[in-house]
């Protein structure tokens, strides 16, 4: 923990201030980050950067919305008539690692305090302990960690009645100051996308869902950027149309006819020679008999090393995103 010259003692835990619920203010812009894509190399990743932009715009349409969209280095910007369900369906998008909601200033340090102070006013309560977390892209004539430190001392100087502390390792406020070039942004915190690659960007595939591992494994090659229509059965109809239909504005669900089993619909639509493989929710002792039956298909089952508490687990997780 690090603290200025003059701070008060630690306060107490009821003075803690806790974020609200979260919300998108109307009209803000959003910083959408992804991060994968800028490993790729140089035109991998101008590809990769277009279908990311053109699935947020797809979605935004499916979903009845409007949006602007811009793009640097690394960063989409993304504005939006109503903020709050924008950040919902951006936080939906396969490739988006995370977002936030940003204020944004010329990059002068005089005007970055100011815009600072103004965010930071509502939410340093008397007696909270807090971080400015800064960082830099291009060329600049101060450190992130001077700038960090003159933010701070701006905060202090703008309110020395309030006790504020600073406490850079369990803060209970963090205000965010990200430099990109002539542009900062600021934000209070950020908010977790599904990351992995644009959908669109590999492989068509066929999976099975019925029930949490089918559609855990569906969703995790979903995530590698192939497309995949779904033969849903039982409680995985519900699974994929109320949950794995909000990461794919094009997803095709096809439940068995009466008198079928799962096994038609999947072996007749992993006929098709623009199919690259199936994914099947098998566990290590259904392996054997799958790659039988499969042979002359590639299967996948992202699933088979986990147990059923680590799917659960990790498809509350999912459901959970954008909700």
């Amino acid at each position: 923990m690090g603290s200025f010259p003059g701070a008060a003692p630690a306060p107490s835990e009821t003075l803690k201030w806790r974020p609200p619920p979260w919300r998108f203010p109307v009209g803000a812009q959003i910083l959408v980050r992804y991060g994968e894509l800028a490993l790729k190399s140089p035109p991998v990743r101008r590809e990769f950067e277009h279908t990311l932009q053109r699935n947020i715009v797809e979605a935004f349409l499916r979903a009845g919305e409007s949006c602007r969209l811009r793009s640097d280095h690394g960063h989409l910007y993304v504005e939006a008539d109503d903020a709050d369900r924008a950040g919902k369906i951006l936080q939906r998008v396969f490739g988006v690692t995370s977002v936030s909601t940003v204020h944004e200033t010329p990059t002068d340090p005089p005007a970055i305090a100011a815009a600072l102070l103004v965010l930071a006013d509502p939410v340093l309560l008397a007696g909270s302990r807090f971080a400015v977390r800064a960082r830099r892209t291009g060329q600049h004539p101060f450190t992130s960690q001077e700038l960090a430190r003159d933010l701070g001392s701006a905060i202090f100087d703008r309110w020395p009645d309030r006790n504020l502390q600073v406490d850079l390792d369990h803060p209970a406020v963090e205000l965010f100051v990200e430099v990109r070039g002539p542009r900062t942004y600021l934000y209070l915190d950020r908010r977790p996308g599904p990351g992995g690659l644009p959908l669109g960007v590999a492989g068509h595939l066929v999976a099975l869902v019925d029930g949490e591992r089918g559609a855990l494994g569906a969703y995790l090659m979903m995530k590698r950027g192939c497309r995949c229509a779904l033969v849903a059965e039982g409680r995985g109809e519900a699974l994929a149309r109320e949950v794995l239909a909000r990461f794919d504005t094009k997803l095709a669900v096809t439940t068995p006819a009466i008198g079928e089993s799962s096994q038609d619909p999947l072996l007749r639509l992993g006929s098709d020679p623009k199919v690259d493989g199936i994914v099947l929710p098998l566990t290590i002792d259904d392996y054997p008999a799958a790659r039988e039956r499969w042979a002359d298909r590639v299967v996948f089952s992202p699933t088979v090393g986990l147990t059923d508490a680590e799917v659960e687990g990790r498809w509350r997780a999912i459901s959970a995103l954008g909700s």
